[in-house]
């Protein structure tokens, strides 16, 4: 099926009259559509239709907005069990973590539904006589929303709800990978009678679509998730306008395991963080320190465990591991174990493209870890952002710490301790924007803000009353 863009409430084809297919990275047979390749000239037709929207939807009264968004939840929670099917078609995940990917939208589209009756100011004496203070929050404008494609429902709704809950109006350029995704949650919007121009989707490369939405003069606010190289560019586009720019960047997670840790309660949570969405998450974790007293005993529990998970198609029941997305990210995780191999870490298991059978048509690479790995290899410095785990020795919590924040990034962290007061230092001691106690790196709740330190943003924080202030 041929798809198009959604521009000013209506489905119009795109000026370039070119397109791309989303396929299943499971097996690339498997065809979701045909999508616009769009360039300028569509991003141009929807900043404006975004632009002329915004005066009228800005004065629609808060609490309204939010009524329409319970409107859009209840239809998202009705269609759930469809939508978490195609998601695992169109970039691969399993499942049980597709429907959790969009049980997430449904939530932070119900808790933000709700803002709409506290987008609260406050009220302040004055230090002069016969002078009343207050605040009035606005809506900052015109809203650029590019999102990724590995939480390609619940990303989304954690940028276009708060915006449009705000009185924002909203241009978004989907992941090319996860087209599909996009325009089911546009759908559900137009037939939930949003106001045209209001969101807007405009689908194609990041190149042709993504460069000139940030760089459009009337985009008042760039929101972006995706890698920090590409971060950094949007940055400067956002700064040469003078525009706001929020920035969700890359993670290079650790585990630390100390002597005194559960360590089979850690093996769980090592596999699901690395392992789980086949460690395509900015939460991920991608490096595991284990102090030295049990660093073989957690090997010989983690190593046989990793090597017992299952490829396959994320929509069989015994899958434990999906697809990576597609070909580019599969050979770039196959230079990377080169890397590590030729830098000296010592592989434990893993390391190679899975051809084996159906997974030949897909896209598939072994859960992989190294051991013996030091703190100057690039696979222990560099985002991966694939299904490899770098494991180091500490001789104590302190030098787990020091290792742990040896890193350019600061998104998410975890310490496996009993000893609570050790626990309690390490949320002070680790320099990331999350921390976990005995648990994994990854999840997240739609009340609690997130987002990262270092290279992993530029401070601001999605979800919870942070995504209302952001916009």
């Amino acid at each position: 099926m041929l798809y198009k863009n959604f521009i000013n409430g209506e489905w119009v084809e795109s000026a370039t009259g070119k397109t791309f297919k989303s396929l299943n990275p499971a097996d690339t047979s498997d065809e979701l559509g045909e999508f616009p390749a769009s360039d300028a000239r569509d991003v141009e037709k929807a900043v404006l239709a975004a632009d002329r929207a915004f005066r009228e939807w800005s004065r629609v009264p808060a609490p309204k907005r939010g009524e329409l968004l319970f409107d859009v939840a209840a239809l998202i929670k009705q269609r759930k069990e469809e939508l978490a099917q195609l998601m695992t078609r169109e970039m691969g995940k399993v499942l049980k973590e597709a429907r959790g990917d969009v049980q997430e939208g449904i939530d932070m589209t119900y808790y933000i539904a709700a803002e709409g009756r506290r987008l609260l100011g406050y009220t302040t004496p004055s230090e002069l006589p016969n002078k009343h203070c207050l605040t009035v929050r606005r809506p900052i404008g015109r809203i650029a929303a590019i999102t990724p494609w590995n939480f390609p429902f619940a990303i989304p709704t954690w940028k276009i709800m708060p915006a449009l809950v705000a009185g924002n109006t909203v241009v978004w350029k989907p992941a090319s990978d996860t087209p599909r995704l996009a325009y089911e949650l546009a759908k559900i919007f137009e037939e939930c009678g949003l106001p045209k121009g209001v969101l807007n989707v405009v689908f194609g490369g990041g190149s042709d679509v993504g460069i000139p939405l940030c760089k459009h003069p009337k985009i008042d606010m760039i929101s972006f998730t995706g890698s920090s190289d590409t971060g950094k560019e949007i940055y400067k586009y956002g700064a040469e306008k003078l525009s706001q720019v929020h920035l969700e960047l890359g993670g290079k997670n650790p585990i630390i395991v100390l002597e005194d840790g559960d360590l089979d309660l850690a093996v769980e949570g090592i596999l699901w963080s690395a392992f789980g969405t086949t460690g395509q998450r900015c939460t991920a974790c991608s490096r595991l320190i284990i102090e030295d007293g049990v660093y073989e005993k957690l090997l010989d529990k983690l190593v046989p465990r990793t090597e017992k998970l299952r490829l396959g198609n994320g929509l069989e029941p015994q899958t434990d591991v999906g697809p990576v997305v597609n070909r580019s990210a599969l050979e770039k995780i196959a230079r990377y174990v080169e890397i590590g191999i030729k830098e000296g870490a010592k592989l434990l298991c893993g390391g190679e493209i899975a051809k084996e059978g159906v997974l030949s048509k897909g896209f598939f690479f072994k859960p992989t870890i190294f051991g013996d790995v030091k703190p100057s290899m690039r696979i222990f410095q560099e985002e991966i952002f694939g299904p490899v785990l770098s494991v180091v020795k500490a001789k104590d919590y302190d030098e787990a710490i020091a290792l742990a924040n040896n890193t350019a990034y600061g998104l998410s962290s975890s310490i496996y301790t009993q000893d609570v007061n050790k626990a309690h230092r390490a949320v002070e001691d680790l320099e990331a924007g999350i921390t976990y106690i005995n648990s994994g790196t990854i999840g997240a709740e739609v009340h609690l803000p997130f987002g990262g330190v270092k290279n992993t943003g530029n401070g601001g924080r999605e979800a919870g009353l942070a995504a209302i202030d952001e916009y």
